[in-house]
């Protein structure tokens, strides 16, 4: 039986969830439709932080997957990944901010006006070099660490997991084409 650990992005993502509805609440209702056709066949798993941050997007139609989901914790305190994982991600964090501080100094060193926009731009271009490609919450952590744990593939968009994932020898299936692979279960 195929086990799938499920990251938020498969609802929430507009690329993601349009194989299954065009917002998250529609999506939700649809992939449990599709997911109990393939009782038997499939496992589906979402860490309580996850469910809980799907919530946030998908209110009252989060909790219906709970009829298809199973809801469950990585062992934190069992699962040991190598050490070199966490060199890696000690480097790629001091990179970041180093190039988070290069642009804050580049933002207060230009003087002209329009602060506003100036803001604007300060803030994407920080969340990109601060956030893309990487783990940065605690949520993805949990999706990584269950799918170790249960030798599951993960279903995301999520750049950042999909790099630790590889890391640590995870399998991993694009959340843009998973509503194919499910209809081939």
């Amino acid at each position: 039986m195929d086990r799938f650990i499920l990251d938020t992005s498969l609802f929430v993502n507009p690329a993601s969830r349009k194989q299954f509805g065009k917002t998250p609440p529609e999506a939700v209702r649809a992939f449990v439709r599709k997911a109990k056709a393939k009782k038997g066949k499939a496992e589906f798993y979402m860490p309580p932080l996850v469910m809980d941050e799907l919530a946030n997007f998908a209110k009252k139609d989060a909790g219906k997957l709970s009829a298809v989901v199973k809801k469950r914790a990585p062992n934190i305190y069992g699962i040991y990944i190598p050490a070199a994982i966490l060199y890696s991600f000690i480097e790629d964090v001091r990179a970041r901010v180093n190039k988070g501080l290069r642009l804050a100094e580049e933002f207060a060193q230009d003087n002209r006006p329009e602060n506003a926009e100036k803001l604007s731009k300060l803030r994407a271009k920080y969340r990109d070099a601060m956030r893309k490609g990487m783990v940065d919450s605690r949520e993805d952590l949990e999706i990584i660490l269950l799918a170790y744990e249960l030798g599951a593939a993960i279903v995301t968009s999520d750049e950042g997991i999909t790099l630790m994932a590889n890391q640590i020898g995870v399998e991993w299936i694009e959340a843009e084409k998973f509503g194919e692979l499910l209809k081939a279960l």
